[in-house]
C-alpha cells in the first residue's frame, strides 16, 4: 500500500527540521556504541562493587561474557498500575538466566499518581516528575554495567520520562514491559454521572466514594483511555513493546509469559546477541510519526501533545503541533473508548484492540511499515496477537474483523473521518483541543469570557450560581512557569453540568486538562503562557472569545490586546509546601508547552 501523502509530507518535514540535531544525536550514539559491552571498561574494583550482592549470578557477572540487563523500575504499591511490578524483577532474573544472561535492578524512578493528586497541591509537581524520572533513569544506568535495559512503567509522566532516559542511553537496546489494565469495574459512564451529580450537589460524598472505589478496585492501570493507556498504545505503535503486550491484565499467565518473552528478546538484540537494535535507532522520525498516528486513531490523551515533543527532542527529533494537526486531518478516529465512548480498554482489547487497528492503518497506508522495532523490521509483526503455547508465547495471525463496531471500526467506516485533535491559533496564542469526545455542535463557541486564576475559583463561582449565560471560562497562570502546569481535571464535571443545562461553554487555559479530557470543548496548553506575558494575560472579563475547532481559531474578537498591559499574578504561594520548594529551578528553566515543557531536554 502506498503511504498516505500527508503522512509522507509530515515525515519529510520532521526529517528536514531535525536534520542537524538528529545527526548530532546519532553520531554521539554511534561513538558510544563503539566502546562495546559496558562492563569491559570498569576496573576490577568497580565491578566488585556492582556484583557484590548478585548471589548466584555473581560468578557469571564477574567472569562470563553474556549480556547483563538493567531493570529500571517505577514500582510502588500505592499506584494500582505499578503495584504488579513488585513481581517482575524475580521473573526477569530467572528469564535472563534461562537465556544465558543476567539481570539486575539498576534503579528505581518515582511514579506519582495524578488520580491521587487531581485538584491537590501535589499536582503542581506532576509534569516536572517526568524530568525527574528521566534524571533518575540516567543515574540508574550511569554505572555503565548494562548491555541493555528493561523499563517498567505505565502511567502519565512515567513512560515519557523513561523514554527520554532510553533515548539518552540510545546506544543500548531497550524494551518496555507493561503491567496491564485492571479488570473492568463500575462502568466509566456511570462513574462520570455520579461525579456530575456530586458536583451539582444532588448526592453526598458517601455515594461518590462508593462509586469511585467500585471503579478503581484492583491492581492494574485505570481502565479509561487516559494518558496511562495512551502511553501503552504509543509504545506498541513505536515498536518498544512486544506485539499485543499493552492491554493484557496483570498477574495472568499470558502477562507473565509476555514479560519472560520480553527478556528473551532483549538478550537477542544486544551487541552481544545476533540482532543489535539500539534504542536510538528504534526511536527515529518514522517511529514518532507512527506514534502520532496511533494517538489520533484512538482519540488518545492530550498530555501526549506535550510528552511526545519532549521524548523526540531527547532523540534529536523536533516535533511541532502542526505535525499533530496535519496527521489528525488524515487519520480517521477508529475507536470509541471512554471518555469518547462507553467502553473501557478491556472492551477495546477484546474487540480486536491495537492488533486490529495497526493492521487496518497499515493497509490504508497511514503507518510507516519499514520502521525498526524491538521485534523485527516494520510493524508487520504487530498485526499478530500473543497466545499461550506450551508455557510460552506464540504470535498468531489475528482476526481481521472488529468484534464490536460500537467500539472499534475499520478505516473504511470510522467514527470520524479525522482524528481527535485541533490546532487553534490566533491573537490569544496557540493551543490544542481534543475533539474526539466533543460533539460537533460544540466545536465552535463564541461568548463573553470570565477570567479565573485557579480551578477552585471556577468551582466556587459555579456553586454560587454565577454562570447563567454562555461563557468561555479562562483559567490562566496555570502554565509550567507559573506553577508546574497542573491538570485541571476537576473542572470537567463542573463545566459538563453547565453544558448539560443548555449553555454554550468552553475552557481556555495555559494549563493542562488530562487524558480524560471529555465532552466540554477545551483549548489547552495555550502558549505563550500568562506567566510569560502571553496574550492570554491581556484578556479581561467580558471580552468576546472565539474558540473554533473547525477552522483552528483562538481569538479575542474586536479587542486590541497589544494596547493592554498583561495582568500579573502573585505566584509566591506556588513556591513552597508539599515539595514545591524543591522544584523552583524547574519552574525557572522550563521550556514552552508547545516545545514539550522540558527542563532536561
Amino acid at each position: 500500500m502506498t503511504l498516505n501523502a500527508t503522512i509522507t509530507d509530515v515525515t519529510q518535514r520532521i526529517v528536514a527540521r531535525s536534520k542537524d540535531s538528529r545527526a548530532t544525536y546519532l553520531d554521539r550514539m554511534a561513538r558510544a556504541a563503539e566502546d562495546g559491552p559496558r562492563r569491559a571498561h570498569l576496573t576490577c574494583g568497580n565491578q566488585a562493587h556492582a556484583y557484590a550482592a548478585a548471589g548466584e549470578d555473581q560468578d557469571d557477572l564477574a567472569t562470563g561474557h553474556q549480556p547483563n540487563l538493567g531493570i529500571v523500575t517505577a514500582y510502588n504499591d500505592m499506584l494500582s498500575a505499578h503495584q504488579p511490578f513488585e513481581r517482575f524483577p524475580a521473573l526477569i532474573r530467572e528469564a535472563a538466566r534461562q537465556n544465558g544472561a543476567t539481570a539486575q535492578v539498576a534503579g528505581g524512578v518515582p511514579a506519582m499518581c495524578d488520580g491521587v493528586t487531581q485538584g491537590q497541591v501535589g499536582m503542581e509537581l506532576s509534569l516536572f516528575s517526568r524530568d525527574v524520572i528521566a534524571l533518575a533513569a540516567g543515574v540508574a544506568l550511569s554505572h555503565n554495567v548494562f548491555d541493555a535495559a528493561l523499563y517498567l512503567g505505565v502511567c502519565d509522566k512515567i513512560v515519557p520520562g523513561l523514554v527520554i532516559g532510553a533515548a539518552t542511553f540510545g546506544y543500548i537496546p531497550a524494551i518496555f514491559l507493561p503491567a496491564g489494565p485492571m479488570t473492568s469495574g463500575l462502568p466509566n459512564d456511570e462513574k462520570s454521572a455520579v461525579r456530575q451529580r456530586f458536583a451539582a450537589g444532588e448526592i453526598g460524598r458517601d455515594e461518590l466514594m462508593k462509586a469511585e472505589m467500585e471503579s478503581y478496585h484492583g491492581p492494574g492501570t485505570c481502565t479509561f483511555y487516559g494518558t496511562a493507556n495512551s502511553n501503552q498504545m504509543l509504545m506498541e505503535f513505536m515498536g518498544l513493546h512486544l506485539p499485543g503486550a499493552s492491554f493484557v491484565n496483570p498477574n495472568t499467565p499470558l502477562r507473565d509469559a509476555l514479560t519472560t518473552a520480553g527478556v528473551a528478546r532483549l538478550t537477542e538484540i544486544t551487541q552481544m546477541g545476533n540482532d543489535y537494535r539500539p534504542a536510538g535507532q528504534v526511536l527515529d522520525e518514522k517511529a514518532f510519526v507512527n506514534g502520532i498516528v496511533g494517538l489520533m486513531a484512538t482519540g488518545g490523551s492530550t498530555n501526549l501533545l506535550i510528552h511526545l515533543p519532549a521524548m523526540a527532542r531527547a532523540a534529536g527529533i523536533q516535533l511541532d503541533l502542526q505535525d499533530f494537526a496535519e496527521i489528525s486531518s488524515a487519520v480517521p478516529l477508529m475507536a470509541k473508548v471512554y471518555p469518547n465512548g462507553l467502553a473501557d480498554v478491556n472492551h477495546f482489547h477484546a474487540a480486536g484492540g491495537l492488533t486490529y487497528m495497526i493492521g487496518e492503518l497499515l493497509e490504508a497506508g497511514l503507518l510507516h511499515d519499514d520502521t525498526l522495532t524491538v521485534m523485527g523490521d516494520g510493524l508487520k509483526d504487530y498485526v499478530k496477537e500473543p497466545k499461550l503455547k506450551d508455557g510460552g508465547v506464540a504470535w498468531e495471525d489475528a482476526d481481521r474483523t472488529t468484534l464490536n463496531d460500537m467500539i472499534l471500526r475499520p478505516v473504511s467506516n470510522p467514527f470520524q473521518k479525522s482524528g481527535g485533535l485541533a490546532d487553534l491559533q490566533g491573537n490569544l496564542g496557540r493551543g490544542a483541543m481534543k475533539i474526539s469526545a466533543v460533539k460537533p455542535e460544540h466545536h465552535v463557541i463564541e461568548a463573553p469570557c470570565r477570567i479565573f486564576q485557579d480551578q477552585e475559583a471556577v468551582k466556587v463561582a459555579f456553586r454560587n450560581g454565577e454562570f447563567t449565560d454562555d461563557t468561555v471560562v479562562v483559567v490562566r497562570f496555570q502554565g509550567p512557569r507559573a506553577n508546574g502546569m497542573p491538570e485541571l481535571h476537576s473542572l470537567t464535571p463542573t463545566l459538563a453540568v453547565l453544558q448539560d443545562r443548555g449553555m454554550k461553554v468552553a475552557l481556555v487555559t495555559d494549563g493542562r486538562m488530562s487524558g480524560a479530557s471529555g465532552k466540554v470543548p477545551a483549548c489547552i496548553h495555550v502558549s505563550p503562557e500568562a506567566a510569560l506575558g502571553g496574550p492570554i494575560a491581556r484578556l479581561r472579563d467580558g471580552d468576546i472569545v472565539r474558540v473554533d475547532a473547525t477552522n483552528g481559531v483562538l481569538e479575542a474578537v474586536d479587542v486590541d490586546l497589544d494596547a493592554r498591559e498583561p495582568a500579573t499574578a502573585d505566584l509566591s504561594g506556588n513556591g513552597h509546601g508539599v515539595g514545591r520548594e524543591l522544584f523552583e529551578v524547574f519552574r525557572q528553566n522550563v521550556g514552552l508547552a508547545s516545545h514539550g515543557a522540558g527542563v532536561v531536554v
